[in-house]
């Protein structure tokens, strides 16, 4: 192109007025249109699926995360678990003639760690009478002569921390109850 100080000379004028012309002319408005319509949507789409994209890795991370919590807690809760089977044992095993003041002491330390468990999604498994369940329920005595399908005794209660397994339940099987 000529500097601004230039003047154009006529050939150069006429050159520049022909390719103008030739432009124009090839101008569709409606493919131009289209082109741009069709550039839009791909932006669009593109925008849409990264969106899409996001929730989903937001939703990902956050499932990790809950599943990390719960993997970090689950052994140091696992170790707490029996603290509280010896506070019931205890409770279970104290003397009447005890001195009440240190006996509601005891039941009132247990009932607190029951709590702080609780609020750490430690679950209690219900066994008692329940069919036998593997997943759940460890069989550590059966009723002789019994189809063993059913707890009828548990000697140590079973625990689990959302949907993971902290310890089974101890439990003797037998035949389902009488109705």
């Amino acid at each position: 192109m000529n500097n601004e100080n230039q003047k154009l000379n006529p050939d150069e004028l006429e050159q520049l007025i022909a390719d103008a012309s030739e432009q124009i002319e090839d101008f569709d408005p409606f493919e131009e249109l289209t082109r741009v319509t069709a550039e839009r949507d791909n932006y669009l789409d593109q925008l849409q699926r990264s969106i899409a994209e996001f929730a989903n890795f937001r939703r990902r991370t956050d499932t990790e995360r809950t599943q990390l919590r719960e993997t970090a807690a689950k052994g140091l809760l696992e170790q707490i678990v029996p603290v509280l089977d010896d506070f019931e044992r205890a409770i279970s095993v104290m003397p009447s003639e005890a001195d009440s003041s240190w006996s509601q002491g005891i039941v009132n330390i247990q009932r607190k760690l029951a709590g702080v468990l609780e609020k750490a999604g430690v679950v209690q498994i219900e066994s008692l009478w329940q069919p036998f369940d593997p997943a759940f329920h460890e069989a550590v005595a059966t009723d002789p002569g019994s189809s063993g399908s059913h707890v009828v005794e548990v000697y140590q209660n079973g625990y689990r921390l959302g949907s993971q397994l902290l310890r089974p339940a101890m439990v003797k099987v037998g035949d389902p109850p009488a109705a």
